[in-house]
């Protein structure tokens, strides 16, 4: 082969190479920035076996929900919401977790699903509220909220934000808006308080964001071709600030931090160099329509709700005079 022919052979070797880098690249910026490894088994927080070794009440409780999709368990494989698993987790799926769920500890658990997915705020308030009549007085309440995240993404942009489909919102227009939301979720929990006349305590979650922090919500997903939204993290801010606000000032609400649990669990997942990656656990919790979790999400979702009710029932210090003490 003469030296013609190396250089020859040289650029074309060069050539391939160059082809092959640019056609990667372009199926990682067409699809493949879309795509994000799942991962198996357990997700989220360990939750202790101890707290439900023992009755947490013998009277009649509801585990009763209200909200969106996140509740309401779209997305999820059959019996594997959030919601389901409260109630009772599936012993096949979940092994580690048998025993560990509220009917184990409230033996004459009712439940009521109340939520609808692609609901805001306003319609938990004006429909779903108002459909639950008032349990008697012999009846404990379990309430788990999810409200607020369909009032900032929808309707994803297409229209001219809102109050209620705010998506593309400047943080000023979020200012003006944030007040109607606080005094709807500020009803929504009295109203779920009014159905108790016995007493219950509620369960608030606040917001997740598929952006790990980062704010690049245009690059969430293939389809939805998303705008570029400059003030989304603020605005996410601002509205876990309602939720924590709200919450702090009932003695039986609390609220579940399923936003700082989801971070490095998004469209980053798998950026090892960014400063939310979980190097233990680097893999996406959401479903494919971005707003929802996938299975491993609600797990983790029912983890981080069960580990705020044994800081409520499952200590020493909680007395039900249902339960006998020996």
């Amino acid at each position: 082969m003469n030296q013609q022919d190396l250089k020859w052979y040289s650029f074309r070797w060069k050539t391939g190479v160059l082809l092959l880098v640019c056609c990667a690249g372009m199926w990682y910026f067409m699809r493949g920035r879309f795509i994000h490894p799942m991962g198996t088994g357990p997700a989220g927080p360990a939750v202790s076996a101890q707290p439900f070794k023992h009755i947490w009440s013998n009277s009649k409780v509801v585990l009763l929900g209200f909200g969106d999709s996140v509740t309401a368990g779209f997305g999820a494989s059959a019996g594997s919401g959030y919601f389901e698993l409260l109630a009772k987790n599936d012993d096949a799926k979940y092994p580690e977790m048998k025993g560990q769920d509220l009917t184990h500890v409230f033996p004459k658990l009712m439940l009521d699903n109340e939520s609808i997915s692609y609901t805001i705020s306003e319609e938990h308030l004006r429909d779903q509220i108002p459909g639950v009549r008032p349990f008697p007085r012999n009846v404990q309440g379990v309430v788990v909220i999810t409200s607020g995240g369909n009032d900032l993404i929808h309707d994803y942009g297409r229209s001219a934000p809102k109050d209620g489909a705010m998506y593309g919102c400047t943080y000023a227009q979020a200012m003006k808006w944030k007040e109607n939301f606080w005094q709807r979720l500020r009803k929504i929990i009295a109203g779920s308080i009014s159905k108790f006349p016995g007493g219950c305590e509620v369960f608030v979650a606040n917001i997740y964001d598929p952006t790990d922090g980062i704010g690049d919500i245009q690059d969430a997903h293939i389809l939805l071709l998303l705008h570029k939204w400059k003030d989304d993290e603020r605005v996410l801010g601002l509205f876990n600030g309602v939720i924590a606000e709200v919450c702090a000032e009932y003695p039986n609400v609390h609220m579940v931090d399923i936003h700082s649990a989801f971070l490095g669990h998004g469209i980053h997942c798998s950026h090892w160099w960014e400063k939310n990656y979980r190097k233990n656990d680097p893999h996406y919790w959401y479903f494919e329509n971005l707003e929802d979790p996938n299975d491993r999400g609600y797990d983790a979702v029912r983890r981080l709700f069960l580990n705020e009710m044994i800081k409520v029932f499952g200590k020493p210090s909680f007395r039900d005079p249902s339960v006998d003490v020996f």
